[in-house]
């Protein structure tokens, strides 16, 4: 699996944009605030209509036009596919796969699998439990239809279920009616916990070895799902708390509370850990997610990754070059670092400015 090109039209600083990917590695380069980002936004979008940044779609648009495309070529397994995304301002945005407008989204997901790695990324540790649920559901989503359905719908209960609670204090008779909320998001909550626990364990399985070679067999990672309520306990718990979720206006129980520890010899790595440990957590992370979607969809993602060999020592640049040297991977820089040039054959290099690309070296190795 591989992008073979990308043409934007009104995106963010783009007007207009049209690149070629080679199936190895593609450097963007250029200083801060040029756009880099922006290309590897789209292609996040791409995969999965959502920016990794949470950004709205009309904050995407570029200032001044009421619309943006998005237009990936990719191929996979041989087969060539076109993924063209239309982004309104105030209207839900418009996907066709291979000219074919699709009408769920979950249509589009695993059709092309994609990982992003960003600086933000060494700090999920330390950040609070949101940033874990979100790298959570961001990757599970791309890899489960049923996932994402789940997901969706556990999201949409919880609305209505919140809105009823706000409802009862001026209307103290309905909350006869909380049951038929309370028994849906116990049916749909569930799922979504299994699936999560599922995944951490698989992740758990992979971690290890990673972790200990990046410390030197030093360290020893366990990755700990804290469920916010188990699955046997979830409907009895929404009744024995409703007082406090009235006195809250909001649900107080389930898997929108969801964390995940990250223990490193036994300690909470958030907690105790240095930030030199907690950015190999991250990366350990990082590492063993591609290894996971490697083995899920048997086919390798694509890996894109914003600015962060900077972030990274020699030993954690090494181990993680090794790591992607068969996949094809677009990494930005603000410069064109001699340590890749070094250790990775590069196909694609770009300078970006302002908005504008331009091709500025083409090695051996393509």
């Amino acid at each position: 699996m591989y992008i073979e090109s990308l043409k934007l039209n009104n995106y963010r600083n783009y007007k207009n944009l049209d690149i070629e990917f080679d199936r190895n590695t593609n450097i963007l380069y250029g200083d801060n605030a040029q756009g880099k980002t922006n290309i590897l936004e789209s292609i996040y979008m791409a995969a999965t209509t959502k920016s990794h940044r949470g950004s709205k779609d009309k904050e995407i648009i570029k200032f001044g036009e009421e619309d943006a495309h998005i237009r990936l070529c990719i191929k996979k397994s041989d087969i060539n596919h076109k993924i063209d995304m239309h982004i309104r301002k105030n209207k839900n945005k418009g996907v066709a796969i291979d000219g074919i407008p699709i009408r769920r989204t979950t249509e589009l997901f695993g059709l092309i699998n994609v990982i992003f790695f960003s600086p933000e990324d060494l700090s999920i540790i330390k950040n609070g439990p949101s940033e874990r649920r979100r790298f959570l559901d961001l990757e599970l989503c791309q890899i489960s239809r049923l996932y994402y359905q789940n997901l969706a719908t556990y999201h949409k209960v919880l609305n209505q279920r919140n809105n009823l609670l706000k409802q009862i204090y001026y209307k103290k008779e309905l909350l006869e009616t909380i049951d038929i909320w309370n028994s849906q998001l116990v049916e749909y909550g569930i799922k979504v916990i299994r699936e999560r626990n599922n995944f951490i364990s698989m992740l758990n399985e992979i971690i290890g070895d990673i972790h200990s070679n990046l410390t030197s067999g030093k360290e020893k990672i366990e990755i700990v799902y804290d469920k916010n309520v188990e699955e046997d306990e979830f409907a009895k718990t929404l009744i024995d708390k409703i007082n406090v979720d009235l006195n809250y206006s909001s649900t107080q129980t389930g898997p929108h509370r969801d964390d995940i520890i990250f223990m490193v010899n036994g300690m909470d790595a958030r907690k105790f850990g240095s930030q030199g440990q907690q950015r190999t957590v991250a990366l350990s992370l990082k590492m063993a997610e591609i290894k996971l979607v490697k083995r899920i969809i048997n086919d390798n993602p694509i890996l894109l990754l914003d600015d962060v060999m900077s972030e990274l020592d020699s030993k954690r640049r090494d181990s993680l070059l090794e790591e992607i040297k068969d996949i094809q991977t677009i990494i930005t820089c603000t410069g064109y670092d001699d340590f890749i040039k070094e250790q990775v054959i590069i196909n694609n290099v770009y300078h970006v400015t302002d908005g504008f690309i331009i091709r500025t070296e083409e090695t051996d190795g393509k």
